[in-house]
């Protein structure tokens, strides 16, 4: 499972930080393999913004399931910074961390240069430099000019985490092949592209320490329900979100009827600008119906990508709806009456 920790309207970031912890330790409990949370900032919208920290609150509140970053954007962190972090959860909760990195600022220019301190280094030209002294600070040392050459996440490890390249577009996915990294498409973003990146993923694979052979894991959007009906209801609010995101605004969570509502006025009214993003990007990477609708849109997206693990991203408006979707799909996927 992926999750942002979405703030709902009328409600806080505690709420929807409680929400999130609901939802992790329902999934540990019914085995999921994976909990991701977040990086972005700024934003009225999302609760999740340190996931190092917000790992190691999910960690100690579940017992099995990888917590992971989905990811840690490098270019805003200095690459010690983030090997001390995980490195520290690593040896907290060994064999359970998944650190997975992007290369976005996961928010606006203007928050980007606060986080990182100049414009100057606004630029993700380094962030290949900037992976490789990861990944070497953290036990996976590919360059003697690496800062694993001088230094140490943690002064005695005996486990590392789980390294993961993000991505929407073909430079991840041929930069995860090149180094032989697992890598994680972003089709829940509905931007196409999704067998292209596969295809240069697979490609551009060189075995490495860590993977013989490529390791792909694909992201969804999931929501599931009772009925059809209710599915539809209960995915108004991210439809919603997803539209306003294209038009660059950063609102809490609607609610279902709410959010139904204005995305109808909107397809009622005409778009003065035709580059914005129409309904058919909201529906694209989107999984919405009952368990049954699900399991076959899932098997159809493993079958056309070929992938070793899906992901899913629920969003809802209450915390309800999202565990009884976690539960469904859960029940559906393992062929449970």
């Amino acid at each position: 499972m992926l999750d942002l920790a979405i703030v709902s309207e009328g409600r806080t970031s505690a709420d929807a930080l409680a929400a999130t912890t609901a939802v992790a330790k329902r999934a540990d409990e019914l085995g999921y393999k994976r909990f991701w949370v977040a990086e972005h900032h700024n934003m009225a919208s999302v609760a999740s913004t340190t996931p190092p920290v917000l790992m190691a609150h999910l960690a100690a509140v579940t017992e099995q399931i990888h917590v992971g970053s989905g990811g840690i954007m490098l270019p805003n962190h200095p690459p010690l910074v983030v090997a001390e972090h995980i490195a520290a959860l690593e040896a907290l909760y060994p064999g359970r961390v998944d650190l997975g990195l992007g290369r976005a600022p996961g928010t606006d220019q203007r928050t980007a240069v606060a986080l990182r301190r100049q414009a100057a280094q606004l630029s993700v030209e380094d962030y290949p430099r900037d992976l490789l002294d990861l990944m070497s600070l953290l036990g996976d040392p590919r360059d003697e000019r690496s800062l694993g050459a001088h230094f140490r996440a943690t002064p005695a490890a005996t486990t590392s985490p789980e390294i993961w390249l993000l991505g929407s577009s073909g430079f991840s996915a041929q930069l995860a092949g090149m180094l032989g990294l697992p890598y994680s498409f972003a089709h829940h973003f509905g931007m196409g592209g999704t067998e292209q990146a596969v295809e240069l993923y697979r490609s551009n694979f060189e075995p490495s320490p860590v993977l013989e052979e490529p390791y792909l894991l694909i992201t969804a959007n999931v929501l599931v329900a009772d009925t059809a009906e209710e599915a539809e209801r209960q995915a108004a609010p991210g439809r919603l979100m997803t539209r306003n995101i294209g038009r660059g605004r950063f609102e809490p969570l609607r609610a279902p009827d709410d959010a139904a509502a204005e995305l109808e006025a909107m397809d009622r009214a005409p778009d003065p600008d035709p580059l914005r993003l129409r309904p058919d990007r909201e529906r694209r990477g989107r999984v919405v119906g009952t368990a049954a609708d699900a399991v076959s849109a899932l098997d159809a997206l493993v079958a056309s990508t070929g992938a070793h693990e899906l992901m899913v991203s629920t969003v809802a408006f209450d915390v309800a709806a999202r565990l009884r979707s976690v539960e469904l799909l859960h029940q559906a996927w393992r062929g449970d009456d």
